[in-house]
């Protein structure tokens, strides 16, 4: 799941994917997007992640923050990297008890933050920065290409077996780049390990699960989502998707904030724009002199014509088929994690939901965006969220 760097980010604004032509709901409105808030939840503010992969691991600690500040606890900068530097460690073992037939990658999911904080405990950010390497921000091209180089090499074997260093030498690397994590440390004038200090902050990490809506599994039950980026094998409950939406809803609904797993390289998602929605060209309704006239444009002019996002555009109607369609096809993949915070409308009554990202402060509205619910019904991989936020009867359905 979800890996994107701002730069890889920024060139997915650009990349191209087919689409199905099918009605959705009509736009009414030719100016610019406009957005009023409605409901914002208390969150930390943006950080950023830089040129790393580590957007889950943003993603899911701004959750948490959020789920501290909503149970009372307040403001805490927990350590993004305190995750990402034990994760590393159990994906190399991970990639090594494979023979390097499975995963191993900057990129991650929302349980491999709440299984870190079962076996490791938390740290703030102040007491692991993650920047033991000449920067002032996260850089992880050179210490990904070692780290992967270097257990290549160990899954050679080239001595017919494994020696005890292999650990401790991948260990070295990763704790060279990021630091090695204190096994004390003071944190407002107390002394914590990272054990304890997790205790302290009184989050359960079983109230935290997963969820998403796919048609080849059934519904109601749990299966080990197949993205890439899914290397602990991690599982989610299947929801149909009008149940997906109204989990996600409920939640904001009663202040909980949800962790959102997507595909963003998608020509409507605008972040130059301050918005993602999924456009809709009806080739099947124009009459025949539109659609010759349709014909005779270039790719580019086509381009700029259905995705004018200069203007409120009409959105596809995202049934459970069409979302199913782009995931097989690998045209939706486990691309980036964001943390939804609220929900707005635009000057037609739409809703969009508030989301916070991880790329700093940049961007119209300084490192938040709106999505529209198509997008959310059409991209979304998974979800992460309190299961306190699951509508009753969904609970129910899935013996929660």
């Amino acid at each position: 799941m979800i890996r994107k760097t701002i730069q890889t980010g920024l060139i997915a604004l650009v990349l191209l994917t087919t689409s199905q032509f099918v009605t959705g709901q009509k736009a009414t409105a030719d100016s610019g997007y406009r957005f009023t808030l409605i409901k914002e939840l208390p969150h930390t503010g943006p950080k950023n992640q830089n040129s790393s992969s580590t957007c889950w691991s943003f993603s899911t600690i701004s959750m948490l923050e959020s789920e501290l500040l909503r149970t009372g606890k307040g403001e805490y900068d927990l350590s993004d990297m305190f995750v990402v530097r034990n994760q590393y460690t159990e994906k190399a073992i991970n990639y090594v008890r494979y023979h390097g037939t499975t995963n191993f990658g900057p990129g991650g999911g929302n349980h491999d933050i709440i299984n870190n904080w079962k076996k490791y405990g938390m740290m703030p950010d102040e007491a692991y920065p993650g920047l033991n390497y000449g920067e002032t921000s996260h850089v992880h091209g050179e210490m990904d290409e070692a780290m992967k180089a270097y257990l290549d090499a160990i899954i050679k074997n080239p001595n017919r077996k494994l020696s005890t260093a292999w650990l401790a030498g991948f260990n070295g690397i990763a704790d060279a780049y990021l630091g090695k994590p204190a096994e004390k440390f003071t944190y407002k004038g107390n002394t914590y390990t990272p054990k304890s200090f997790a205790a302290e902050l009184g989050l359960n990490p079983d109230d935290y699960i997963e969820l998403t809506s796919f048609t080849h599994h059934p519904y109601f039950e749990k299966f080990t989502l197949e993205v890439e980026d899914n290397w602990a094998q991690g599982q989610v409950y299947n929801l149909p998707l009008d149940d997906l939406i109204r989990v996600i809803d409920n939640a904001l609904d009663n202040g909980y904030t949800v962790a959102w797993a997507t595909d963003i390289s998608e020509k409507g998602f605008a972040w130059n724009k301050g918005f993602a929605v999924v456009p809709e060209t009806e080739l099947t309704e124009m009459t025949g002199s539109e659609k010759a006239k349709w014909e005779k444009l270039t790719e580019k002019e086509r381009i700029s014509q259905i995705y004018n996002l200069d203007k409120v555009v009409t959105e596809r109607n995202i049934t459970p088929e069409v979302r199913q369609a782009e995931f097989d096809n690998y045209k939706t993949t486990d691309d980036h994690g964001l943390h939804i915070v609220g929900y707005g409308k635009d000057q037609t009554g739409q809703r969009f939901y508030y989301v916070k990202n991880s790329w700093g402060t940049d961007g119209i509205y300084k490192g938040y965006f709106y999505v529209s619910v198509p997008f959310v019904r059409f991209k979304t991989t998974c979800i992460m969220v309190n299961k306190q936020a699951l509508p009753v009867d969904i609970r129910q359905k899935i013996k929660l």
